[in-house]
């Protein structure tokens, strides 16, 4: 009968993040679906502390804009300077500036502060047609977008930054965000949405090096919805945070993108507004989902094939060290040519990690994985006959995981992992118990290898990996759950035949 989970889920251990501190200057939306509003629900949305500077208060609500005030500029200079002379900002996020007053006191406040993440979207014209910029700064808006490491504009206002007619097909957006990254030297943002069809595409454009390529494109579905009120704030500003966590674009799109997809497919049912209503920022949160939830649905998944796995005979035999040396040598082949797959989909979803600790935690795994390789090589198989061809179950395995690994969601990939750090886990403990209490006789033949699964690194690392899992789930749309589910559920019983495949391949 498989163990107890509480050896190693509870207490869950997830890696702690620092919470990003976001600064966002922009302006005031009272129905609350835009401008400085919808940023703070963003920022909170994404894990991050949200302040804010007011630019410009409006008059408006989901049917339009009736009017905008822009207060002395010398207050928002107050304000900027009561945020920088006491807390340390990690992000600025820049929305709707008025005129070019205000765009040169936020120039100047950059230029002395210089913060390490700076996302200007340029808000230029609200999604309902009216216009948020004054034309006589629009010069202005130009010369400030150099200060910016990532720039947001929608289709129209790219295409006014650059003083050209609106792109009518997505190749042509590329072309436009291409020019604009080459002008301003920075990465630029280029969003789908405006375009006809069904896809809603976006695109990092970046001339710099800044990126893995030049361009890398994020396909997406469009959602069907009148809610749209506040997106492109939204998606600054969570950009934003998510860069501070993540330490790239790429990274921090793959985050915010589902993140904003789920969060206009869910937006009806806020009710809000007659016209253009709001996004639902915090729709991950009506998924009810309580800490450990999600691992331990992970783990009624895992039973069955934990139950397989401890009444093989493979199991057995190693355990009472009755196992052929045949077999065993091919199970340790197997192993070292899976370790190899595996470390590189370790690699990859370190590099699609959302934080720094869990950008960590999976690239020093896939470094222990080819030490682990280099060891057995050296120490087991130099002195065993074996294959070096991967078996029929050694293929399927790494390639469910590879196939994961290029899905593009960070959560499904993990939970594709941790099989084998949980089952494994638990698997090995069970044997090495059994080893102790069978009074850890001298002339086992395998006592060696028995020996290595008492290693506590392992189990912590395991612990944290469940926590990691279960924080991925929490921010996943529930079909991105089920996609997790099944994806783990898989490497499950993968873990069953690997162990068993010395038996019927060996």
């Amino acid at each position: 009968m498989a163990s107890s989970p509480h050896s190693l889920v509870y207490p869950l251990k997830a890696t702690r993040r620092r919470v990003p501190r976001v600064l966002s200057i922009a302006g005031s939306d009272p129905s609350g679906g835009a401008g400085i509003q919808a940023d703070l629900k963003s920022i909170a949305a994404q894990g991050g502390y949200g302040m804010a500077a007011i630019t410009a208060l409006t008059a408006q609500n989901t049917q339009g804009v009736t009017g905008v005030h822009v207060p002395p500029v010398d207050f928002l200079r107050q304000q900027l300077e009561a945020i920088g002379n006491d807390i340390e900002v990690d992000a600025v996020k820049i929305g709707m500036l008025g005129d070019a007053a205000v765009i040169e006191e936020v120039r100047r406040w950059l230029g002395k502060v210089r913060p390490a993440v700076v996302v200007l979207d340029p808000v230029m014209i609200a999604t309902s047609g009216d216009r948020l910029l004054a034309e006589s700064a629009e010069a202005a808006l130009r010369e400030l977008l150099p200060l910016a490491d990532l720039i947001t504009p929608n289709l129209p206002e790219l295409a006014m930054l650059l003083g050209e007619s609106e792109a009518a097909d997505w190749d042509s957006a590329l072309a436009q965000g291409k020019r604009l990254a080459a002008a301003c030297g920075n990465t630029v943002l280029v969003k789908g949405g405006h375009l006809e069809g069904p896809g809603c595409p976006d695109a990092l454009v970046n001339t710099v090096g800044l990126l893995s390529q030049d361009v890398v494109v994020f396909p997406g579905e469009r959602v069907e919805t009148r809610n749209s009120h506040g997106t492109g704030c939204s998606l600054s500003s969570a950009m934003a945070t998510a860069k501070v966590r993540s330490g790239d674009w790429e990274s921090a799109l793959r985050v915010v993108k589902p993140w904003l997809h789920g969060a206009l497919a869910e937006s009806a049912v806020l009710e809000v507004g007659k016209g253009n209503g709001p996004i639902h920022h915090f729709h991950a949160l009506d998924n009810g989902l309580q800490p450990g939830e999600f691992a331990a649905r992970l783990w009624e998944e895992a039973r069955p094939e934990l139950d397989a796995i401890h009444a093989l005979d493979f199991i057995k035999d190693l355990q009472s060290g009755a196992l052929g040396e045949n077999h065993f040598a091919y199970y340790l082949a197997q192993d070292a040519i899976y370790l190899n797959g595996y470390s590189r989909v370790l690699a990859r979803a370190s590099a699609l990690a959302p934080s720094e600790a869990e950008q960590l935690f999976w690239a020093r795994g896939a470094q222990t994985c080819l030490e682990v390789e280099s060891e057995l090589h050296r120490n087991w198989l130099a002195t065993r006959e074996s294959s070096s061809q991967p078996g029929p179950v050694t293929k399927a395995y790494v390639d469910h995981l590879v196939a994961a690994s290029a899905s593009g969601s960070y959560a499904v990939l993990v939970a594709a992992i941790l099989p084998c750090y949980w089952l494994y886990a638990e698997v090995g403990r069970q044997l090495h118990d059994g080893y102790l209490e069978s009074g850890a006789p001298a002339g086992h033949p395998y006592a060696d290898w028995l020996r290595t699964y008492a290693d506590e690194a392992f189990a912590e690392a395991t612990r944290t990996a469940i926590g990691i899992i279960d924080v991925a789930a929490g921010a996943a749309s529930p079909a991105e759950r089920e996609a997790m589910l099944e994806a783990f559920s898989r490497s499950c019983r993968y873990e069953t035949a690997f162990f068993d495949a010395p038996r019927v391949h060996g």
